[in-house]
């Protein structure tokens, strides 16, 4: 099953596109975002890509402060890019107290992850890090099961506008560090292919 997007109105406000998001009622174990505007609803992700999300969550959970949490399924608004987006893996001090149990800033996040699906590649490698750049998300990791020349893992950062520059880039069965603050080895070896 591919994503699904539906349309808004151009005219419609910001606040009135989260309200939507927030109040309809979604398939249950899609996933909901507004990218770039547009709302899309994705199936729940395939086992391969949840292995590869569970074992990156792993390692980063032996590093991260006691204070920070990593997610799997909560939003980051980006209002200025009109995103709502979830990514596979998101780390970020700790929200006790937020405006909204549906999503926090994007800006609180230390670490983007999103490991590509088949049908949606395009949002992880294009639009999605546009909207994390602008945000100014410090790392973003994209593992990239479906690359045009085989799996790959590349760490970006140095977020300038709406623009990451590449930190490092692997082939699957190669390992990716991640820098301070993580200061952590991913050993993309353990990762399923496609």
């Amino acid at each position: 099953m591919s994503a699904l997007t539906v349309s808004q109105d151009p005219e419609q406000s910001w606040d009135d596109l989260v309200r939507f998001w927030e109040e309809m009622e979604w398939p249950e174990g899609s996933k909901v975002e507004i990218i770039e505007g547009i709302i899309t609803v994705s199936p729940a992700p395939a086992l391969r890509h949840n292995v590869i999300a569970e074992r990156i969550q792993r390692r980063l959970y032996s590093v991260i402060p006691e204070d920070w949490g990593v997610y799997q399924t909560l939003a980051i608004a980006v209002p200025s890019r009109l995103g709502m987006l979830i990514p596979d893996l998101l780390v970020a001090p700790v929200q006790e107290h937020s405006e909204s149990d549906s999503h926090i800033p994007a800006a609180l996040s230390e670490l983007v992850v999103e490991v590509t699906s088949k049908s949606n590649a395009r949002h992880d490698r294009i639009s999605k890090p546009a909207a994390y750049a602008t945000a100014g998300i410090p790392l973003y990791l994209l593992v990239d099961r479906w690359a045009p020349d085989g799996p790959t893992a590349t760490l970006f950062g140095e977020p300038n506008g709406d623009v990451y520059r590449p930190l490092s880039t692997v082939k699957f069965g190669e390992p990716i560090k991640l820098p301070k603050p993580f200061d952590l080895v991913i050993d993309t070896a353990e990762f399923p292919h496609p």
